[in-house]
């Protein structure tokens, strides 16, 4: 038996070997624009107003993450659905492609925000989230990957999108995202502070 590779396998194979250099290269895509327009959004929320993160699978692990570094290091009130008793309960008596949005029924208030992730930006769980926002009186920061036209990246204020098809790729370039806009607040602070 003779064991062949096909040629688009290799070439998609060596462009994932150096994963760093990857990375830079989707990070250098990214608008600063965009992620300072990300940043005033959540700086000018109101005081009684918060960030939410949510996301599926690795995706609700930067949620996590995430929100802990803004509300620890920027001072940012933040919180995410990653409860499991949460999760479970909402997927049970609600389904799981309503999950979230349900949370966000309980939970939000006009005013917050919401960060969406999603690496296909296919989630049904997600979609309804994001299709609600109006509804719920709520901003939206989506971030996506996959296809550019995939559904998610069109429904945000402000969209960001990774044009790759690796998942790690995607994720990490998320989570660099997100946490250069903690940056960002945290320096801002810091130089008013020193401006006074």
């Amino acid at each position: 038996m003779l064991y062949s590779i096909s040629f688009s396998f290799l070439i998609n194979f060596m462009s994932n070997i150096n994963f760093i250099s990857n990375i830079k290269n989707k990070l250098s895509k990214i608008k600063n624009k965009d992620i300072n327009l990300a940043t005033n959004k959540i700086i000018n929320l109101n005081e009684k107003n918060k960030v939410i993160l949510a996301g599926n699978g690795a995706s609700s692990s930067i949620s996590s993450h995430a929100s802990i570094d803004f509300t620890k290091a920027a001072g940012v009130r933040a919180i995410n659905f990653n409860e499991a008793n949460l999760l479970t309960c909402f997927s049970n008596d609600y389904g799981y492609e309503n999950w979230i949005l349900k949370a966000l029924e309980f939970y939000s208030h006009p005013g917050d925000l919401l960060i969406l992730i999603s690496s296909s930006g296919k989630s049904k769980n997600i979609l309804k989230a994001a299709k609600n926002v109006k509804k719920l009186k709520i901003g939206l920061i989506t971030f996506s990957g996959f296809s550019k036209n995939n559904p998610l990246s069109k429904l945000g204020d402000i969209n960001f999108h990774v044009n790759s098809k690796n998942y790690n790729v995607i994720e990490s370039t998320h989570l660099i995202m997100i946490l250069q806009i903690v940056e960002n607040i945290i320096n801002k602070k810091i130089y008013e502070k020193v401006s006074r």
